[in-house]
């Protein structure tokens, strides 16, 4: 894993586009004769022709895209053109990545630390050519960025290793504290019980759903953050144009929805709720232990819990004409009135960009 890091950021093949070639060459024009005031209509959207597998992710100024074959990045530079970049990852594919329920949890991690880097790049991306003007303030480098320099690909998979440790922290272990020290103060014939049991994981699900309710609430509040929610957004829009055959145009792409029923917004929703049923089940069977034990076994299911959570989004994904799945997607497509926002065109030309680089020769490539 460590290596292919290292390939994403310093084996990258750096291809800048200016926006007047990406504009000429990729068909990202918007006609601004008699259309340029008009706003158009989400009545006139295509219905969807395919479903893709090729996913994203926001970046700081950019956008990420997930092809069946590559891997890319799209980042509006200070200097106002936009650089595309192949993130470069193993060709060879493990067999565990093809076994149901056990694929999902190795997927989560890779795109995790995939996504860490691609948003540490573009972070430095999106200050290049900004910088021209202080080129005369030369600032010595620290020991630690020297550091990270050199070792960037450790430096990656630890801040994804972190950034796992803290989601597990905040949306699994403290709601267990706080109904640990709940259970203090009830009697210990009624706590035993397997009802009273099911109730606390219960008031256990709902604060972690709430505290993942309030995270991406105050998260959309923040400028910087709001920012990045809306390239999540043209992330979404520019899929969905492509699902529905139209060129990928701004005019066309600002047509679009910006919800999506297979984002990872909707995977972390249906974690937080299959959480609630396997700690139910795990806590009727096992019963309730100390502390430390309802600690241990939370931090011991999560890989159960995200691969089950992953082949339950692949169901939803090949079943959304059914009326029932279709009501099982609502609360996820619900989130994502929070974590994502309606892009301008400049933003969508970075989003066409990354995708139109991932987009396979045969289109059969990339079928759901």
């Amino acid at each position: 894993m460590s290596d292919n890091i290292e390939k994403n950021i310093d084996e990258i093949a750096e291809l800048p586009i200016e926006e007047k070639d990406l504009k000429e060459v990729e068909g990202a024009v918007v006609e601004k004769e008699d259309k340029a005031e008009e706003k158009p209509s989400k009545d006139e959207c295509k219905p969807c022709l395919k479903k893709t597998t090729i996913g994203g992710q926001a970046l700081i100024e950019g956008v990420m895209m997930v092809g069946p074959k590559r891997t890319c990045m799209a980042v509006r530079k200070g200097d106002g053109t936009i650089h595309v970049e192949e993130i470069k990852q193993g060709e060879r594919v493990s067999y565990f990545e093809t076994v149901p329920f056990v694929r999902g949890c190795i997927r989560f991690y890779k795109m995790l630390v995939t996504g860490t880097g691609a948003m540490m790049r573009s972070a430095d991306l999106s200050e290049e050519g900004a910088e021209e003007e202080n080129k005369g303030e030369d600032k010595p480098q620290s020991a630690l960025d020297k550091f990270f320099e050199r070792h960037s690909n450790v430096v990656v998979t630890i801040a994804a290793i972190f950034g796992i440790l803290v989601s597990v922290g905040l949306f699994l272990l403290l709601p267990r504290l706080i109904v640990d020290i709940i259970a203090r103060f009830i009697d210990e014939n009624i706590y035993a019980t397997a009802w009273m049991t099911v109730l606390l994981n219960l008031i256990e699900g709902f604060l972690r759903m709430l505290f993942f309710i309030l995270y991406i609430f105050f998260a959309s509040k923040l400028k910087d953050v709001n920012r990045v929610w809306r390239y999540h957004g043209a992330e979404h829009k520019t899929i969905a144009c492509y699902e529905a055959g139209d060129p990928l145009t701004v005019e066309n792409v600002l047509k679009y929805p910006r919800l999506h029923p297979r984002c990872g917004t909707a995977f972390m929703f249906i974690v937080l709720a299959i959480s609630i049923i396997i700690y139910s089940v795990i806590g009727v069977f096992v019963g309730e232990g100390n502390m430390a034990v309802n600690i241990l076994v939370r931090v011991i299911a999560v890989p159960i819990i995200c691969s089950v959570s992953f082949e339950i989004l692949r169901f939803l994904g090949r079943h959304d004409k059914n009326w029932f799945c279709r009501l099982l997607s609502k609360p996820g497509l619900w989130f994502q009135n929070f974590t994502t926002a309606e892009p301008d065109a400049k933003i969508v030309e970075v989003a066409i960009a990354s995708m139109q680089a991932v987009i396979p020769e045969n289109a059969e490539d990339d079928v759901w």
